[in-house]
């Protein structure tokens, strides 16, 4: 599914406009980039919740050369999975 695909599910359910329901799915998750780019966690109660966290510098090698190359310190977005989203993606066949 895409994000086309998810507008025209979301219109369907909400009796929304197709370009209306595009339009909120891009709210959210301009709201959800907004708030991970404070530092803030986004928590949608059973579904799931976004947090950035930091990755270390380390050091890596350059995949055409092999040479040694230091990688920075970085924050990242993650996703830790909600206890509903889990049970539904784990149901019996």
């Amino acid at each position: 599914m895409n994000k086309q695909d998810l507008a025209a599910r979301v219109a369907e359910t909400t009796g929304l406009a197709r370009v209306e329901a595009l339009r909120a799915i891009d709210a959210a998750l301009d709201a959800i980039t907004e708030s991970l780019a404070r530092g803030e966690e986004v928590r949608l109660v059973g579904f799931g919740n976004f947090v950035a966290g930091s990755r270390k510098a380390t050091t890596g090698r350059n995949p055409r050369t092999g040479e040694p190359m230091d990688l920075a310190a970085t924050v990242v977005p993650k996703f830790r999975v909600g206890r509903n989203l889990k049970d539904a993606c784990n149901l019996p066949a």
